[in-house]
């Protein structure tokens, strides 16, 4: 692998290694019990995988765009504008297979907008200002705090988190 050569391609290495771990911590995570939620208040196994791919999906097509806004629509409606297939997806396989391809198509369109693209200013969501590369650092911390949500539920669930066997060597 060659050396990254610029800050887009060194937080799409982040990404990337960021959603591997998202991707082993899932498959970790037995189909049977994609609807096991702690309580009642919060997000399924299943809803928190889609919803990292919806927000990733959103990310990349505002972020990725000429005339990105986080404000063209209504928040419910702008992720449903670019996360038609996270919605489709209704199996683990399908979460996994979906997981892989948005990253490699998100990877594609990126590297195809360029480090100039991302470096430049946007009004964020929240409605302050700052460079679109900023706001994906936002989408890959995004990714690790439900990473680390999934983790509790498998202890919660009696199962050894897969970053954790990974350590321990396992």
């Amino acid at each position: 692998m060659l050396p990254n050569t610029n800050l887009l391609e060194e937080a799409l290495e982040s990404w990337i290694d960021t959603r591997e771990g998202l991707i082993d911590e899932v498959a970790n995570i037995p189909a049977t019990k994609f609807e096991f939620r702690p309580t009642a208040e919060v997000r399924s196994v299943k809803e928190v995988v889609v919803h990292i791919l919806e927000v990733a999906m959103m990310m990349t097509g505002e972020l990725t765009r000429s005339d990105t806004n986080f404000h063209r629509l209504p928040w419910p409606k702008l992720l449903r504008m670019h996360a038609k297939d996270a919605y489709r997806a209704n199996t683990k396989g399908d979460l996994l297979k979906l997981l892989k391809s948005q990253l490699k198509k998100a990877e594609k369109r990126f590297l195809g907008v360029g480090e100039l693209h991302m470096l430049q200013l946007i009004r964020r969501f929240d409605g302050e200002v700052g460079t679109r590369l900023a706001w994906l650092h936002h989408g890959i911390a995004h990714e690790e705090y439900h990473r680390g949500q999934l983790t509790v539920f498998q202890r919660l669930m009696g199962i050894e988190p897969a970053l954790t066997r990974q350590i321990r060597g396992g």
